[in-house]
């Protein structure tokens, strides 16, 4: 039985460059597949089974470095040879780093481009170095980070976790501002006591005030018992107020109060009731721009700003990425699969180029599909296509219609291996019509 062919793309803007370097990989034996430029080279790397790419590096709109970067993430299999005319010390470490597996100088002899292409078809089976985990106890913590503003934020909870001063906590969604918020509490010495978590984002605004101070029997329509609110239950602890921007004036009010006094009053209640709680607030929402559209009350803000934190975004803290990744591999390896699992370097790589817009939560949910997704090591396959590298082609001005049919009908020949028979029929014209347009 006939071994199958081995699928090879070569890309370069010289047609001749292409037709000869055809001519030899068929007479090698090889499947080949040819682009005239890296807008062609994605569509065919998308619909066909490539198993090496060639390329050049100069090649005008977008150059042959930016489809070896490409290349090595959504394709990491797929080995890359580079042919290029202009060496260099430089250029060939820029090519190495861009994901190629070797090079080749024009001009070059047959043997020549036969021993880098089976050098080259060889590294499908190499080893993806791998990255280890630190399996150590630390993982284990909640809040782990290697960066300065990591270092400044433990250093305001050691400060602030044997007192009940009010903490207002700050940063984009999914920086971890709980988590700030029970490192605060359950470090401290009133541990013990409870730590009560109210978004006051996902209560309805006339329900809020009811759920945080209580009410009496009869207070409201369906209020059939007295009950006790968020603030009675967090008595002697922390109560912690995610996305306090959502509280309405009424609500800010009675919080002011409960700051200033150290009571609060059930809603239908005329009875004062002394509290001895801890307010931690935290909000994605600018509160200075809230309080000059008279949305949220400025003298609460200063009440709520004793002792401010602010979490920066992942993006800022490019250092602790690599932990949080060992954090999350660790967690639910141990979950997921029962054992650990590793990443390889590749992928890491890439975790910390991504800027991470949805920050600490995005990165856990990455972490968690990719150790489902994996068996062993965690690799650039297992990672989802928003965070790998993406092209930027240049805005193309308007081209007259006669240019945009010359350069469609030189893919078709190029995609057909130039069997004019095969491309009249795809461009649905007789051989004479394309005889014709080619002259």
């Amino acid at each position: 039985m006939a071994l199958l062919k081995e699928n090879v793309l070569i890309v370069d803007d010289d047609v001749n460059i292409l037709e000869l370097l055809q001519r030899q990989l068929q007479l090698l034996d090889y499947h080949v597949y040819k682009a005239v430029s890296v807008r062609q080279a994605l569509y065919i790397l998308k619909d066909s089974e490539i198993d090496l790419l060639i390329t050049d590096i100069q090649m005008p709109e977008v150059d042959g470095l930016e489809l070896l970067k490409y290349t090595s993430e959504h394709y990491p299999k797929i080995p890359k040879l580079v042919i290029t005319g202009y060496p260099s010390v430089d250029g060939a470490l820029n090519v190495i780093k861009s994901g190629a597996t070797d090079y080749l100088t024009k001009p070059f002899t047959k043997d020549e481009l036969k021993h880098a292409v089976k050098k080259s078809l060889e590294h499908k089976t190499t080893v993806i170095p791998v990255r280890n985990t630190k399996h150590s106890e630390d993982l284990n913590s909640e809040m782990i980070g290697n960066s300065p503003s990591f270092k400044k934020i433990t250093n305001i909870i050691n400060r602030v976790k044997d007192n009940k001063a009010t903490v207002l906590v700050q940063g984009e969604s999914g920086t971890g501002k709980e988590l700030v918020s029970r490192a605060i509490h359950y470090s401290g010495k009133f541990s013990r006591e409870p730590f009560i978590a109210v978004n006051c984002a996902a209560i309805p605004e006339n329900l809020l005030e009811a759920e945080l101070f209580g009410y009496t029997k009869g207070a409201f329509t369906g209020a059939n018992e007295n009950r006790n609110g968020f603030f009675q239950a967090s008595n002697g602890g922390t109560l912690f107020l995610d996305e306090i921007g959502n509280a309405s004036l009424a609500v800010q009010a009675k919080l002011l109060r409960a700051l200033q006094e150290k009571e609060i009053t059930k809603v239908g209640s005329q009875k004062i009731e002394k509290i001895d709680v801890r307010i931690i607030a935290a909000t994605n929402e600018n509160l200075s721009a809230m309080i000059s559209q008279k949305l949220f009350r400025e003298d609460l803000y200063y009440r709520l700003t004793v002792v401010q934190i602010v979490v920066p975004p992942l993006r800022d803290r490019k250092e602790d990425i690599g932990v949080l990744v060992d954090k999350f591999i660790r967690k639910y390896g141990i979950e997921y699969k029962d054992k650990f699992l590793n990443i390889s370097k590749e992928a890491l790589a890439i975790l910390e180029r991504y800027s991470w817009p949805g920050n600490i939560r995005e990165l856990e949910n990455v972490i968690q599909n990719a150790v489902i997704m994996s068996d062993r090591i965690i690799d650039v396959e297992h990672l989802p296509e928003n965070l790998k590298f993406k092209i930027k082609f240049p805005k193309t001005s308007l081209k007259p219609l006669a240019e945009i049919e010359k350069e469609y009908i030189q893919k078709v020949l190029l995609a057909t291996n130039n069997n004019k028979t095969k491309a009249a029929e795809i461009l649905q014209i007789d051989r004479k019509t394309l005889r014709e347009k080619l002259k």
